[in-house]
């Protein structure tokens, strides 16, 4: 009996996920390693270890009630100095996000709270680090682009050494992805359908 450190979210995928991590870590960001790149649904939230299966219970019917839709980053932007965050923009699928959390976080479930900020979804690229390294982030993936169809998004817990770990994957109920979700190799179609 205790309690933990949960988060859920979007992971963002391979290649994408390896390459940005990297960069995180390149631009001096000591906690790189330990978070999986990913857009935050539910951030860091201390529950007790005996809610996880009411919590568990709860994404599941979030997850059946979603669906597949879009996702494409591209650009930078930064909360500061609000926050010391720089994060790579979420272009299309932002509404998609903001609905999800809402659900996840939804005032009659296990894990209802509120924000400290309003919602907005990112993909954190550096934080808390020095204003010139920050900086540097902003301009290195001001050209930054990658899309794919999102499928569903996953419980994490941190453990003591800090590392953010999944402890479930949960998929969208349906099983059809919007065929504007699916790459496209730029040229393939007439560009009025890009």
């Amino acid at each position: 009996m205790g309690t933990v450190t949960i988060g859920v979210s979007i992971a963002v995928p391979e290649p994408h996920g390896s390459l940005l991590q990297e960069r995180r870590a390149g631009f001096g960001d000591a906690a790189a390693h330990g978070i999986p790149t990913h857009v935050t649904l539910l951030p860091p939230t201390e529950v007790e270890d005996t809610d996880l299966p009411a919590i568990e219970a709860h994404l599941t019917e979030v997850a059946a009630a979603g669906r597949p839709f879009p996702m494409r980053l591209s650009g930078t932007g930064t909360f500061r100095p609000l926050s010391p965050v720089v994060f790579v923009q979420v272009a299309e699928g932002a509404e998609a996000c903001t609905w999800l959390q809402k659900q996840v976080r939804d005032a009659s479930g296990p894990v209802a709270r509120e924000l400290q900020f309003p919602y907005h979804p990112h993909v954190t690229v550096a934080h808390g680090i020095e204003d010139e390294a920050m900086d540097r982030a902003f301009e290195a993936l001001a050209d930054y682009e990658a899309e794919w169809p999102c499928t569903g998004f996953a419980l994490y817990e941190q453990g003591a050494d800090g590392v953010w770990r999944k402890l479930r994957e949960y998929v969208f109920g349906g099983t059809v992805v919007p065929p504007q979700a699916t790459h496209v190799e730029r040229g393939s179609l007439p560009t009025s359908q890009l």
